[in-house]
């Protein structure tokens, strides 16, 4: 019995798992809200904030683009990042 339900239990987590992923959908428009941030290093809104958070699953996409890496690499991603506590990575 404690087999059926540890298995049930992976299934439900593996299922959740995978909804949360696919709920995300990568489009570097979204996040247009932080153009003002990333240019100047201005403070982020929460709007922003919001949307990196939402974005965070993206951010290696994002990286690998030519037309987005510019931004997502520049310094003051890295401060709008760091002010909306979402983590840039380093390697993708």
């Amino acid at each position: 019995m404690r087999k059926g339900v540890a298995a049930l239990f992976v299934v439900v987590v593996m299922a959740v798992v995978v909804h949360e992923a696919a709920a995300v959908v990568c489009n570097a428009n979204e996040l247009a809200v932080c153009a003002g941030p990333f240019l100047t290093g201005s403070k982020p809104s929460v709007n922003c904030c919001s949307k990196l958070k939402e974005h965070q699953p993206c951010f290696c996409q994002y990286i690998k683009n030519p037309a987005f890496k510019q931004y997502i690499e520049s310094p003051n991603a890295g401060k709008v990042a760091t002010a909306c506590n979402v983590t840039i990575p380093t390697n993708c």
